[in-house]
């Protein structure tokens, strides 16, 4: 190559980063001159309040079921919801410290729990309702 096109090529190179610069000067100074106002927030509509109170239960849950005579023996032989029916079992479970001491989950069956847990000694907390939806009707 000869020595005047690599004088040309360094000239056209020097020449774009400052055609560049200048065109990004004003774009800058645009943005500099207008700036821009925040619009006033509008205030947002309000939302009506919920009521703090108590939940509606479910009404399947609270429908009176009827208890073995095996279930019977160990909560009682009244009509009860399914949610009263292991409130008791818990505590006929408690009362007579049927908890393992090892692992709180399995729960050790008396003779009358034996009965309702299908003759199996020791039952998990999760299985015994399970266990127990067998009994009610």
């Amino acid at each position: 190559m000869a020595p005047a096109k690599k004088s040309a090529k360094k000239a056209a190179k020097k020449a774009a980063p400052k055609k560049a610069a200048k065109k990004a000067a004003p774009k800058k100074a645009a943005k500099k001159a207008a700036p821009k106002k925040a619009a006033p927030k509008k205030a947002a509509p309000k939302k009506a309040a919920k009521k703090a109170g108590k939940r509606t239960p479910n009404a399947a849950f609270m429908k009176a079921l009827n208890v073995s005579p095996a279930l019977a023996a160990v909560i009682g032989d009244k009509a009860v919801p399914r949610t009263e029916v292991v409130k008791k079992l818990w505590i006929y479970i408690k009362k007579h410290n049927l908890q393992d001491a090892k692992n709180r989950r399995m729960i050790n069956a008396d003779d009358k729990l034996k009965v309702v847990f299908g003759g199996k000694g020791q039952v998990s907390m999760f299985d015994m309702t399970k266990l127990v939806s067998k009994h009610l009707s």
